[in-house]
């Protein structure tokens, strides 16, 4: 099985990043990672003062993933996952402020203000979902590379879920049903250490989860989640070996959260130095900024420019969050039910 190249394993470890990445594309990742954690420390505070219901999942901390990973896709492409998906909606390219709208339950939200937080979509940005069912997602990532196959369109599916999901029966048997019919699907475990509060060497016998799909043949690496650089080119393989036509690809990503599994989760299986360590000595959008500042001869002037582009967007999203009225009764009818065409 194939476990990825030299590069790729070398920069699994401390190894410093290459500077060979162009100064736009790392801007650019910079931009989009500091807009999700912005957005989820106001969706914190918003839940905090009670303003959202519900369960409420942070991606704080694990942003490189799903930034390095969306610049390898192209239009057309889709990408599906779990509860822990805000970041995921903004990467697409949804925009904020429908995001926290829908968070506030308020019309003006991406479903409405009928989802919240784990149930929001957009067909136009190729984003099919949060899901709240442990795993389930990956078999309907599984059946949107199915579509692709089947319309040779030459798009390919991301199916994102976590360590914890990874040992779902669901999840084997989509894997198994990728391989047999060679679908355009990378299947993307988001490996954060803990599955609510349970350490993976408690729940997983497999010590390298990237090795999951060999009974089938799925090519796997792992990829050091926390470095935004290293996810993108491990993306740009796994994307291009399923828009070949070779099959699917599974890619684990080793990053960590910051914050509990849930906003009700107060995480005592961990200690607070194991936290702070990984903030100071592997934080994604801090390596991000000193590569950009050393590498890229970026400024803290230039880096302002976009904190505060970042600030005003999530202080808007906010606003408009609170502001956009609530759905009418009514919208419980709607929805519900599409027909569909032969």
């Amino acid at each position: 099985m194939a476990q990825g190249s030299d590069t790729a394993t070398k920069r699994r470890g401390k190894a410093a990043p290459p500077t060979n990445a162009s100064r736009d594309t790392l801007f650019r990742a910079y931009r989009d990672m500091l807009l999700i954690r912005r957005f989820e420390e106001k969706a914190g505070q918003l839940y905090g003062m009670g303003l959202i219901g519900g369960f409420c999942h942070l991606y704080i901390g694990q942003e490189a993933v799903v930034v390095g990973m969306q610049m390898a896709l192209q239009p057309g492409d889709q990408v599906i996952t779990s509860y822990r998906d805000h970041g995921h909606m903004l990467a697409t390219g949804m925009e904020a402020r429908g995001v926290m709208a829908e968070l506030t339950g308020r019309i003006g939200g991406y479903s409405k203000g009928k989802g919240g937080s784990m149930h929001m979509f957009s067909r136009e940005k190729g984003f099919f979902g949060g899901h709240g069912i442990v795993g389930a997602q990956v078999s309907l990532g599984a059946g949107l590379a199915f579509a692709n196959m089947y319309r040779a369109d030459g798009h390919v599916a991301l199916a994102y879920f976590g360590e914890g999901a990874s040992s779902q029966g669901q999840v084997f048997e989509s894997m198994n049903l990728a391989a047999l019919l060679k679908l355009p699907c990378v299947f993307v475990i988001e490996n954060n250490k803990y599955g609510m509060g349970t350490s993976v060497e408690r729940a997983s016998a497999s010590r390298d989860l990237s090795k999951n799909g060999s009974p089938w043949g799925i090519p796997g690496e792992q990829v050091n989640g926390m470095d935004v650089l290293a996810v993108h080119e491990a993306g740009e393989r796994a994307v291009a070996h399923c828009r070949e036509g070779k099959g699917p690809y599974l890619l684990e990503m080793r990053t960590y959260r910051y914050r509990g599994h849930s906003m009700s989760d107060p995480a005592k299986y961990r200690t607070r130095e194991e936290v702070q360590k990984m903030r100071e000595q592997s934080d994604c959008i801090e390596t991000a900024r000193k590569l950009l500042m050393e590498s890229h001869g970026v400024t803290e002037a230039d880096l302002k420019v976009i904190d505060d582009e970042v600030k005003d967007i999530v202080t808007d999203a906010a606003e408009f969050a609170q502001s956009s009225p609530e759905p009418d009764v009514s919208e419980l009818w709607t929805d519900i039910l599409i027909e569909g065409t032969r």
